[in-house]
């Protein structure tokens, strides 16, 4: 859980051309207590300002003469390439806005400015800016503990996964018994499939982790009830490459595979996945596992917008399809593993269930 007074304290960057523009946000956010604002009316400066100071938040305008906000955006992922982008676009052109978050943009504030709006997108981003931070830092503490061989390394890293988990449920109150689930799931069905013990202790405990990129959504789309819209749908279709980021470049065979699944566990067999359409055994392992185990949970869990079902009709669902979810979804071995063995499915659902 964030500190209120911590996101109070984010460093925030307000790029806009116009000035009377920046006086009012800057206005805003001091009168919502906000106190590390940076303003700046030339985007030239902006990649040189956020190598020097790492801004939580930039607020930055789309239509700016000389460099626009998408040229911004360029500029600091090929600066920062390995950051994360905290970029929360403005823009009064509603056409814009699925382009900014395609660049890479987390979220949108409107023009004309509304006071609620900015300061609510303003403390949603900052928030899961800070428990981004807090993840990264665990992830070093974590990977120093690896590289010393210590003998409580399994249960230091059980911790690092509940610290994950805790932040994921911060976001998204049915996460809990969902990630439980699926560690069983996961590791029940890989050994079906003959794999060895060191593979099936690795994605026991790196299944769990493979929707950490939500923390990266914003929470009007996230926790949203109904229907998403073209933008927020790819909001949401942008969470597997961000949890990949938040768990790679690690020396940890856990979070290697961790990573892995998060950016592939909804890629489908037939191809019709994201984020890269890949289809086949050019989708690792880890993740044609994953995602039947993610789809099963799923169709057997209530939801906002769902009721849950029962396990035959799931079982029915998985193997002759819907519409939606569909057979040729999964590949063909895993997919008769799944079918031969569905009782054990239905077992760890019941024996953990939320």
């Amino acid at each position: 859980m964030v500190n209120p007074a911590d996101v109070l304290q984010g460093k925030v960057l307000i790029v806009d051309d116009q000035e009377a523009n920046v006086i009012l946000l800057e206005q805003m956010l001091r009168g919502a207590g906000y106190v590390c604002l940076t303003t700046t009316l030339d985007p030239c400066e902006v990649c040189d300002l956020h190598i020097k100071n790492h801004y939580d938040l930039i607020l930055l305008d789309l239509q700016m003469p000389g460099m626009d906000g998408f040229q911004v955006m360029e500029d600091l992922k090929v600066a920062a390439p390995d950051e994360y982008l905290p970029v929360l676009v403005i823009t009064a052109q509603p056409g814009q806005k699925l382009r900014a978050l395609r660049a890479g943009a987390k979220d949108f504030v409107s023009k004309p400015f509304e006071l609620s709006e900015v300061l609510a997108r303003v403390h949603n981003m900052l928030e899961v800016r800070l428990l981004h931070k807090e993840l990264l830092n665990y992830n070093d503490v974590l990977e120093q503990r690896v590289r010393e061989r210590t003998t409580d390394l399994q249960e230091s890293y059980l911790e690092s996964i509940f610290t994950m988990m805790r932040a994921a449920e911060h976001k998204d109150e049915d996460t809990g018994a969902h990630v439980q689930r699926i560690s069983y799931y996961s590791r029940d069905l890989a050994r079906l499939l003959g794999q060895d013990e060191a593979f099936v202790d690795k994605i026991f405990f790196a299944s769990p982790m493979h929707d950490i990129g939500k923390i990266g959504i914003s929470d009007h789309v996230l926790l949203k009830p109904g229907s998403y819209t073209m933008d927020e749908w790819a909001v949401m279709r942008g969470h597997p490459l961000m949890g990949a980021r938040i768990l790679g470049n690690s020396n940890s065979p856990y979070l290697k595979m961790g990573a892995e699944i998060a950016l592939n566990h909804h890629e489908r067999w037939d191809g019709g996945g994201y984020p890269s359409g890949k289809r086949g055994e050019a989708i690792p392992l880890t993740a044609r596992i994953m995602n039947i185990c993610d789809i099963y949970d799923a169709l057997r869990s209530k939801r906002p917008y769902k009721a849950a079902l029962d396990h035959l009709k799931v079982v029915d669902i998985i193997s002759r399809g819907d519409g939606r979810t569909m057979p040729e979804h999964f590949d063909p071995v895993i997919l008769d593993a799944f079918q031969q063995n569905h009782s054990s499915f239905r077992d760890v659902f019941d024996a953990y269930a939320e």
